[in-house]
């Protein structure tokens, strides 16, 4: 039997259940602190004495620990008291929890501990120290029984001895005093970013928020690092894009590390704006970025654990300089997906309008559609968009819809999926990303499907419009909404911005449930047997897997060896991203900016420990 389109996933990856709750809190009046710091005393006292079967006692019988680096240089999540024990005897490193009283977000609290409060427990945030470093988390306890701890997060932050050079532990920025040969700021800033007489650690394919956010992390941890993208700016991977692209997301949900927008950004970034920031935020932090620079030939020597890279380096006068490199670690930073997903099409060679052409290529309509008929084959976000600016610009328009999508306003977005945590009022977005990522990915399904459930009601208008016009809308994966289809196959969603509106009003016309049989001189054939016209085709068909793009960048030695990228594995967590890949000095950075901000940082302190010793890296 096929699986469902809200359901499908990546290729060998799982579609979590939806995690189960426990009774929330019937008790009147609860001491949080008290209660807190007792089961965290008792916690510290089992881990040091390794008493497995004390700590399989303070946790519910399917409670979880989530792990991220501070006990194992892996991302886990185990859940089950009996496999938490285990998990904690089979990693036996040191660590040590400690209430964290800074903000009242993160104090002892009793509240909520699902979405839009079902249920109540006890909620904190504790610091933490390990064998290496220090770092962060969230605990929350349900009373059943007793209080016991159903969710425990622990995620790395530091390394002792290769800190942040941040705050109090900034460069001085010049040298005081008599010096021989003194280069002065632009002086050692120009040959810092050519890497005159020395070699980078790390080299990042891609200069867009992936490689901007991992190179910001590592420069802060004082490893070298150069990020190389053949474009010829910064920013030109959103400049380039379709006129009217604006993101979707809130810029709550959007910050970048370090730097975060203005306070008078617009709450949705249209992308030349964005393109601007990239360049800006670059030469703030002080990265190292070739653009016009091609990769052009790459191995790696298992015996010494280096890559060599060899670059062509397009200059301004139109010279080509090539360099080779000797790097210790690649990361391929070219977005979330690999490939553009271009289907060859039968007839496509005898198309006589104008163009023809994938979604990642559409620069925009023409202002003067008039007369003018466009199809586009698709139905999420870039699909959405571009039928929008066509109709916008007098085209008519078809959308050729394959399979459902799941829609929400972009209102539904702001004013109910993130509200709390990513808003004006929100707390600061580390602790916000600390609290998000702190939800085992069972749970958190759970609590998308009551957030969907809400914004369902909330565009019940948007969404009938939808279904007159033709247009099949879905709730994600197991009715858990938009978020979770992005995580599970990063696609098929649209947050509405307009088109919904022009399709319910007949403006953008709909064809559901349709393959594209053959392509015309002056349009298409559909599977079934019906035509249409079409002056323009786009094919927002989407990306392939990023481990396609390994493959045609780096060869199929590097292909064969990582693993599969992109959907969950059995324990919720994401498949190979910002980890290590399976090939040694190989790492996957990507996704939207909100995960950029939060993986970055681990995908960096992975590699300043493999720099620094720590960690062998393997």
């Amino acid at each position: 039997m096929a699986t469902e389109s809200r359901n499908r996933v990546e290729p060998g990856s799982v579609n979590l259940p939806v995690g189960k709750f426990p009774p929330s809190s019937t008790s009147t009046s609860v001491n949080a602190e008290q209660v807190a710091t007792e089961i965290i005393d008792k916690l510290n006292t089992a881990l040091s004495q390794k008493d497995y079967n004390s700590i399989s006692s303070l946790f519910l019988d399917d409670g979880f620990w989530r792990d991220h680096l501070c006990l194992s240089w892996d991302f886990r999540t185990v859940k089950g008291s009996q496999n938490v024990a285990k998990f904690l005897a089979d990693h036996p490193s040191p660590i040590k929890l400690e209430l964290d009283h800074s903000s009242p977000f993160r104090a002892p609290h009793v509240g909520p501990i699902d979405a839009f409060g079902d249920v109540t427990g006890i909620e904190f945030f504790v610091s933490v120290t390990t064998a290496v470093g220090s770092g962060w988390g969230v605990v929350r306890l349900a009373e059943t029984d007793g209080w016991k701890i159903f969710t425990c997060f622990t995620s790395l932050r530091e390394l002792t001895g290769a800190e942040a050079k941040i705050n109090d532990r900034r460069p001085v920025g010049v040298q005081h005093g008599e010096q021989t040969g003194r280069k002065n700021w632009q002086d050692r800033r120009t040959a810092d970013i050519n890497f005159e007489n020395k070699e980078p650690a790390v080299v990042i394919i891609g200069a867009g928020q992936s490689g901007l956010t991992a190179a910001a992390r590592l420069k802060m941890l004082d490893v070298d690092t150069l990020i190389v993208d053949r474009e010829d700016a910064i920013g030109d991977n959103w400049r380039t894009r379709y006129h009217q692209l604006v993101l979707h997301d809130p810029v709550w949900f959007d910050h970048m590390p370090y730097v975060p927008f203005p306070p008078n950004w617009p709450i949705f970034t249209p992308k030349d704006k964005l393109a601007e920031f990239f360049e800006c935020y670059a030469k703030l932090l002080e990265l190292n970025v070739w653009t016009r620079t091609e990769l052009k030939s790459s191995s790696y020597d298992d015996a010494t654990r280096t890559w060599t890279l060899t670059l062509h380096r397009h200059r301004p006068d139109g010279s080509v300089e090539t360099r080779t490199l000797h790097p210790r670690h690649v990361i391929q930073a070219t977005g979330h997906s690999g490939k553009k997903n271009l289907p060859s099409i039968k007839g496509m060679d005898s198309f006589q309008g104008g163009r023809i052409c994938h979604s990642s290529d559409f620069p925009g309509a023409d202002a003067n559609g008039t007369g003018r008929h466009a199809v586009v084959v698709g139905s999420c976000n870039s699909a959405h968009d571009i039928a929008q600016d066509y109709t916008e610009k007098g085209w008519t328009v078809t959308i050729v819809q394959r399979s459902s999508t799941c829609v929400v306003t972009s209102s539904s977005i702001t004013n109910i999926a993130l509200k709390g945590l990513y808003d004006g009022s929100a707390p600061p977005t580390d602790e916000a990303d600390c609290y998000l990522w702190s939800i085992p990915s069972e749970l958190f399904k759970a609590q998308q499907a009551k957030i969907t459930t809400a914004t369902t009601q909330n565009d019940a208008a948007v969404l009938d419009g939808l279904a007159r016009a033709g247009f099949r809308v879905d709730r994600g994966p197991d009715d858990s909404g938009l978020l979770m289809k992005y995580l599970q196959r990063g696609g098929g969603y649209y947050i509405d911005v307009g088109a919904s509106r022009l399709i319910a009003e007949g403006k953008i016309a709909v064809r559901q449930g349709q393959e594209i049989a053959e392509i015309l001189p002056s349009g298409l054939r559909l599977a079934d047997g019906s035509e249409l016209q079409a002056d323009e085709i786009v094919l927002a068909t989407g990306y392939q897997n990023m481990r396609t793009q390994a493959r045609e960048m780096f060869g199929d030695e590097v292909a064969d060896r990582v693993n599969s990228v992109w959907g969950f594995n059995a324990e919720g967590e994401v498949r190979t991203m910002w980890q290590r890949s399976g090939h040694p000095g190989f790492w996957f950075m990507g996704g939207n900016l909100a995960l950029c901000r939060y993986y970055s940082l681990l995908l960096g302190l992975q590699i300043a420990a493999v720099e620094k010793g720590i960690h062998d890296g393997i």
